[in-house]
């Protein structure tokens, strides 16, 4: 399984070398600026035929509508959406170039996406080559990495798992938008050793008895991750190193731990961030390139709230979105909370919790409830949680579902009506 980009889902099954691939681009090197495919191997092909060829590339979801489309990139779209330019002649593109193209200095290249609107509508955020890959590994112990592909590629997650990938010449193998059973046979079958996705991927994966001993790593990021998912993960992938990161669309990776969620600071960041109001500011220099970013004096408000642990070193936790506390009865919720202690129930596989409007209380606290058995009642639910939070912060609202809806990028939307 070797140096192979592998893309698998019910339309297609890739299974092909980079040498491959750069004899696919020497067959057809065809470039267009908007990227929106939904094989991800195409998509893996426009990005590196964008880096050979020093352009910007525009990554776009394939199941965007026209008209989402129109909102996001203007009236040119229609202009531009068959729009290809083929710049190298037939048989041009080689390994060499293609090396030379992910270490070229003063490069134009640039990636344009959108971050994930879990909370409103998607921001455009460009990145440059040196942004992008700002924490890749390049390393002789990485030359044998497998990765498990568990992110949409057309978002800041799965691009930096994809330059991570690249620039190590490693094999991709997809794990994102697939069933539960398929996505254990693959990790098994191709002995990935590397994984990196949201919480709410992990806990799709669980329960589960079987021990995936090829993984090696184990990143999440995106949502904060819960100690019962990580305790879980633990006994299933039985070799493998833990870390959870920070990132964000607009500024990449910034922070990472392997100390659950506890962040502590890196000299190279210090007079880069601030806390005021316990929100987290990004100072100018961290962030992409987007004319939707609104600055404070050079600091972008994250909107993230933190709880300082200590000033030395500088070690915090994240707490949760600003816009995402539930205000009810003058009382402050924080949803990701209530939702830990809910998941904490025996045979509760996950929970989501969200308000909804009330005109005595102001909101509700409802919550959506997956359960692995039958016959778990609301009483039941409120009973347990009645020991361990707050009567305010207990949902008044309870709905058993049998899955929870997430975003483009993988993680649980928090729009709901």
């Amino acid at each position: 399984m070797k140096n192979k980009l592998f893309y698998k889902d019910e339309k297609e099954n890739i299974c092909k070398s980079y040498q491959d691939l750069i004899d696919n681009l020497n067959e057809q090197s065809i470039y267009s600026k908007y990227c929106r495919k939904e094989s991800y191997y195409e998509i893996f092909e426009q990005l590196i035929l964008s880096l050979i060829l020093d352009e910007e590339i525009v990554l776009l979801d394939a199941d965007l509508s026209e008209d989402e489309v129109k909102v996001l990139i203007g009236d040119d779209w229609k202009e531009t959406e068959y729009a290809t330019i083929t710049h190298l002649p037939k048989g041009q593109i080689t390994f060499n170039i293609l090396r030379e193209s992910l270490s070229r200095k003063n490069s134009k290249w640039k990636v344009t996406l959108f971050t994930s609107g879990t909370t409103g509508l998607p921001k455009k955020v460009s990145h440059s080559l040196i942004s992008i890959s700002r924490f890749v590994k390049l390393s002789p112990r990485h030359k044998d990495d497998i990765w498990g592909f568990a992110y949409n590629p057309t978002h800041i997650a799965g691009l930096q798992v994809f330059f991570q990938a690249l620039l190590n010449f490693n094999s991709i193998i997809r794990l994102f938008g697939m069933q539960r059973e398929e996505i254990l046979r693959l990790i098994a079958e191709n002995k990935i050793t590397n994984i990196s996705a949201t919480p709410t991927f992990y806990r799709l994966l669980l329960p589960s008895n079987q021990k995936l001993e090829s993984v090696r790593r184990v990143t999440s990021g995106g949502e904060k991750f819960d100690s019962r998912t990580m305790d879980s993960l633990q006994k299933m992938f039985v070799n493998a190193q833990f870390t959870n990161i920070y990132a964000s669309t607009e500024a990449g990776s910034l922070f990472a731990t392997r100390e659950g969620d506890t962040f502590i600071l890196k000299e190279d960041l210090r007079g880069l961030i601030k806390i005021e109001g316990n929100e987290l500011f990004l100072h100018r220099t961290l962030m992409g390139d987007s004319e939707k970013i609104k600055f404070e004096n050079d600091w972008y408000p994250t909107g993230d709230l933190i709880t300082i642990i200590s000033q030395t070193p500088f070690t915090f936790k994240f707490v949760s979105r600003k816009n995402e506390m539930i205000n009810v009865g003058g009382y402050k919720v924080n949803p990701i909370e209530v939702e830990e202690v809910i998941r904490s129930y025996p045979t509760i596989e996950d929970a989501f919790v969200f308000a909804k409007k009330n005109r005595i209380l102001g909101n509700l606290i409802c919550a959506e409830i997956i359960c692995r058995t039958e016959g778990i009642t609301e009483k039941d639910i409120r009973k347990y949680l009645s020991g361990k939070l707050q009567e305010f912060k207990i949902p008044r609202i309870i709905t058993f579902v049998k899955q929870l809806n997430v975003t483009r990028t993988g993680k649980t939307s928090r729009n709901r009506k």
